[in-house]
């Protein structure tokens, strides 16, 4: 399943674009953001279940924003399981 997420304005990255198989992490791209930061963290994550990048990284802060890129990652997958699980209509617009 392909999931975009718009991320929330505490972050320097605009979108999160993931695909999760079987609640497994397949692909993880962010745009826009720190290149260095959140390509090394869409690796990291790779081949990961779900729910565990969700608990690793709900939390974490990016100094005083509230929040963070990988918090936003978390969020983005905890979207896209829901919508997996949702009656099509809905889903919305991001899970296309």
């Amino acid at each position: 399943m392909r999931y975009v997420y718009t991320t929330s304005k505490k972050v320097c990255s605009q979108e999160i674009v993931l695909e999760i198989e079987d609640g497994i992490v397949q692909k993880v791209q962010f745009i826009g953001g720190c290149a260095g930061n959140t390509q090394g963290v869409a690796s990291l994550v790779v081949g990961m279940k779900a729910e565990d990048v969700i608990a690793r990284l709900q939390n974490i802060q990016c100094g005083r924003r509230g929040s963070s890129c990988p918090a936003e990652l978390a969020t983005a997958i905890g979207q896209a399981l829901a919508a997996k699980d949702a009656p099509a209509e809905d889903a919305g617009q991001q899970g296309a």
